[in-house]
């Protein structure tokens, strides 16, 4: 199994902003591929230029070999891309969508009407094929898009927040689509801010401010983390949190929910001075305990010490 995306010192500004700074990605064939960031992080203009779209002001990058500038045409007919934004066209029906992409990548005739009967039975649109584009659901809508984007059997998938505005039901649809065509062979790049679906990748790369400061499978960045997380519950988290910032003991303080949970070295020596922190600085604590850190606590500690 070999890498069928790489980037190279991949780099992209937009007059004095960097939005891409060096970044270095490799991903193997046949897996799902997570950029994590938060918003501003430089996830869309790094799928925009691997996507032959714009062109890099540094660096490198290849897909399955083919050089994103001095190939970008044949580039184009090996991917598909579905940008943040919904971008077909509202007035056209499903299915007049759907033979509208065909004609544009050139599917055969012959090919199409069974290639088109597939991906409505796929993506679970048959019965809605009449409709406009613009009656469609959120979830409705990207499962079009995945679906024209699918229309000439892409090798490579580029998804950008694909799942932004869709509720709970049609992210999980979208997701078992994404698990079928990567079974099918189909390379996932998929940029994400949810962490839950992170986890779902094979292997993510969490991006900060244009670079990639962490790389490796989501199980494993987890594993490695060192520091110990406690959950608090108190009548007040705001002023819990607050005033956790001000202790030297504790790295981190922040809101998950109705939790407070704080990053520390170790639970059982701090625990005590906690405790009787609170308690002198008139803060109840009504729960306390030590967690397993979740992917979201461990990014939020990996982007807070690169901006420190």
């Amino acid at each position: 199994m070999g890498y069928e995306i790489e980037a190279f010192s991949l780099t992209k500004t937009f007059g004095d902003i960097i939005a891409v700074d060096n970044l270095d990605v490799q991903v193997e064939s046949g897996t799902i591929f997570g950029l994590i960031g938060p918003d501003g992080a430089g996830k869309t203009t790094t799928m925009r230029m691997l996507c032959s779209l714009i062109s890099p002001d540094g660096g490198t990058a290849k897909i399955g070999g083919n050089d994103i500038v001095k190939d970008s045409e044949k580039i184009k007919f090996d991917i598909g891309y579905m940008p943040q934004k919904f971008s077909l066209y509202g007035d056209l029906t499903i299915m007049e969508n759907l033979n509208f992409y065909a004609e544009i990548y050139q599917v055969p005739k012959k090919e199409r009407k069974e290639k088109i009967k597939y991906l409505l039975e796929f993506s679970n649109l048959t019965k809605h094929s009449y409709k406009l584009a613009d009656q469609l659901s959120g979830g409705m809508k990207q499962k079009l898009s995945l679906a024209c984007n699918l229309i000439h059997t892409p090798k490579y998938l580029f998804l950008d927040e694909p799942t932004i505005g869709v509720d709970p039901v049609a992210r999980r649809e979208l997701w078992k689509i994404l698990f079928e065509l990567k079974e099918e062979g189909v390379t996932i790049f998929v940029s994400t801010p949810y962490m839950d679906e992170a986890e779902r990748c094979d292997e993510i790369g969490l991006i900060n401010k244009g670079r990639i400061i962490r790389k490796d499978k989501p199980d494993k960045i987890i594993r490695d983390f060192e520091r110990h997380i406690i959950s608090i519950l108190s009548e007040d988290n705001y002023k819990a949190r607050d005033f956790s910032s001000t202790l030297d003991y504790v790295e981190d303080a922040y809101l998950m929910g109705e939790e407070l949970h704080i990053v520390v070295d170790d639970y059982k020596t701090v625990k005590g001075k906690i405790l009787k922190d609170f308690k002198e600085n008139k803060i109840e604590i009504s729960q306390i305990n030590e967690i397993p850190p979740s992917f979201e606590d461990v990014f939020v500690n990996i982007v807070k010490n690169e901006q420190r």
